[in-house]
């Protein structure tokens, strides 16, 4: 009689609190709109853990490319300068980009 291979299922891990908001930060700064005019505003969900918003907005000001802008209203304004192919941050008339409030 043949034996049968009886492999474990695969078992499914589940993204943490903090790895669900890191991804959404890194999106949401990843996004064409917030490329084009190189910042965007985060707001911190109900389901964000308080202690996962602090260790990702500590990470980002840990970022010396990167400025945050803290409101009243909880939310966090990121921003940044564009960089050159050889890392030299520049900014022209023709760089600027009128602010729109970015769809998220």
């Amino acid at each position: 009689m043949a034996k049968q291979n009886k492999s474990a299922p695969q078992q499914r891990r589940e993204m943490t609190g903090l790895e669900r908001l890191g991804l959404r930060v890194s999106s949401m700064i990843n996004h064409p709109l917030a490329q084009t005019q190189r910042w965007v505003t985060i707001h911190q969900l109900d389901t964000d853990a308080e202690a996962d918003w602090e260790e990702v907005m500590g990470l980002l000001s840990e970022t010396p490319e990167l400025d945050l802008t803290f409101s009243d209203d909880g939310s966090v304004t990121v921003r940044w300068e564009r960089l050159e192919d050889d890392g030299q941050a520049f900014e022209s008339d023709e760089d600027l980009v009128e602010e729109e409030e970015a769809p998220f």
